[in-house]
């Protein structure tokens, strides 16, 4: 699917375009660039992040380009001439590293690098800071709720109040995450999500009563039959008017799917569901449970033994709340064959300079122990330094290890073979189940492992000499 399908090249920001025709006027559009991907800061009090928007992402640099329209634009814009005679027969040729989709990242490690000229570098940072900053915050905030859920499946119902057409991307991006699907029909097409969806309450309010409006959609969907029982009054009329119509499905030999409860106090309601189907001898029939639910909702449900089979979740999962977007930068590391860095007065703030990958340790139960940030060059490092601690040390020593970072692009061309989101969300799950449990708790986290290697920390410690004393 192609999230732009016209005028491509305009999925960016005015400034990306101006210092691109600075970069051109100024005879540097050849200068061999490198940029790094990462984030500082975890969403939703968490301690890690599932990293999503890959294949979107390689899908629309491949389509990158400026059409006449476009190019039309911004001559009216103002933009120079001979530069949007540039634009007119550009397209992204350059390389791409990264880590898989569906990998669990931590802060500050360069989970994807992008490598070509300076401009063809620069034209894309906003472009690729929307898809993954996005679909990154989304993925991470379903694998919480299927954490959550335990064995319990959820679906994403979320399309009503996403981000306009960004809850298409929401929606892969949730079942990546962990959701067994989407009601988002057109998310459902692009990607091949299954899809569900039964009624709402203006089914029932536009029948002369609730136990009419029960039998009619029985009678046109026998199959997938899940009656909503809360429009009313949900323990004396709507639950015992679908044991009703249970019971007439029975006779016809149809079963009932189940029931859905969305309002009102969920756990005394699917109790006392649970009981009088059950006592009616419908104990096949599912209790699904919708309205305002998240992570924290749905434990709670969990802990109080609520007999719920499957979460239907919405606002909270398409709109990451309670964190508005995954703050994922874009940082220039190297140029002109010089590594760069952005100095600040905090150093957990500075960038990490230069060409690197990504070595991570694992223990010899095969779960995740920490995570190594080394230049390209550097060996498998036997001791790694915190970022902004270096008197902060730990051996690696009688660890597994792993490069997570690999070729994914290579002049403008995708290496990669394209997954399905549900071939993404296997391996989330293999993933976390690396992951030690105090890493997965949603209240105080533990806080992962990152370390740098001892030379990627003296390249800084010069850079920064080197800008202090002028040199």
């Amino acid at each position: 699917m192609a999230l732009v399908d016209q005028h491509s090249g305009l999925f960016t920001d005015h400034y990306e375009l101006t210092m691109a025709q600075g970069f051109f006027l100024s005879g540097k559009q050849n200068t061999p660039a490198r940029f790094d991907y990462f984030f500082r800061k975890t969403p939703f009090k968490g301690s890690y992040v599932i990293f999503a928007g890959l294949h979107n992402l390689l899908d629309m640099l491949e389509r990158y380009s400026f059409d006449r329209e476009a190019c039309e634009f911004l001559k009216s814009r103002g933009f120079n001439t001979k530069f949007v005679d540039y634009l007119s027969n550009f397209k992204f040729a350059g390389n791409v590293s990264s880590v898989r989709e569906g990998e669990i990242i931590f802060p500050l490690e360069p989970a994807l690098s992008v490598s070509g000229n300076i401009i063809e570098c620069q034209l894309i940072e906003s472009m690729l800071l929307n898809i993954l900053n996005f679909e990154s915050l989304i993925a991470t905030k379903s694998s919480r709720i299927r954490h959550a859920a335990g064995d319990k499946k959820f679906i994403d119902f979320g399309l009503r109040r996403g981000q306009g057409t960004g809850s298409i991307q929401a929606s892969r991006a949730a079942v990546i995450g962990g959701a067994a699907g989407t009601s988002n029909m057109l998310a459902a097409f692009h990607y091949n999500l299954e899809s569900t969806g039964t009624m709402a309450h203006s089914w029932i309010q536009s029948f002369q009563d609730e136990l009419t409006a029960f039998r009619e959609f029985a009678a046109n969907f026998p199959s997938r039959c899940i009656l909503l029982v809360d429009t009313y009054d949900t323990l004396k009329t709507g639950v015992p008017n679908a044991i009703t119509v249970a019971k007439e499905m029975e006779k016809r030999g149809e079963k009932m799917s189940g029931i859905r409860l969305d309002s009102g106090d969920l756990a005394y309601l699917s109790k006392h569901t649970r009981q009088m189907l059950d006592e009616a001898g419908l104990q096949y029939v599912k209790i699904v449970a919708s309205n305002q639910l998240d992570e924290y909702v749905i434990r709670s449900l969990k802990e109080q033994n609520s007999p719920i089979d499957l979460y239907g979740v919405g606002t909270n999962l398409i709109t990451g709340r309670d964190d508005a977007a995954l703050d994922g930068v874009y940082k220039l590391v190297y140029s002109d064959g010089i590594p760069r860095m952005k100095i600040s007065d905090n150093l957990e703030k500075m960038i990490l300079p230069g060409k690197k990958k990504i070595y991570r340790f694992k223990d010899n139960q095969g779960m995740f122990h920490a995570d190594a940030v080394c230049l390209e060059d550097d060996q498998q490092p036997d001791m790694i330094y915190h970022p902004a601690r270096p008197e902060k040390h730990g051996s690696t020593l009688n660890l597994y290890v792993e490069e997570i970072v690999e070729q994914v692009m290579k002049d403008g061309k995708t290496l990669m073979k394209q997954q399905d989101p549900y071939q993404i969300a296997q391996y989330v799950r293999e993933r976390l189940q690396m992951l030690p449990d105090e890493h997965k708790r949603f209240e105080f986290p533990h806080i992962y492992k990152l370390g740098i290697s001892k030379n990627l920390m003296d390249l800084r410690s010069s850079i920064i000499e080197g800008i202090n004393t002028g040199l």
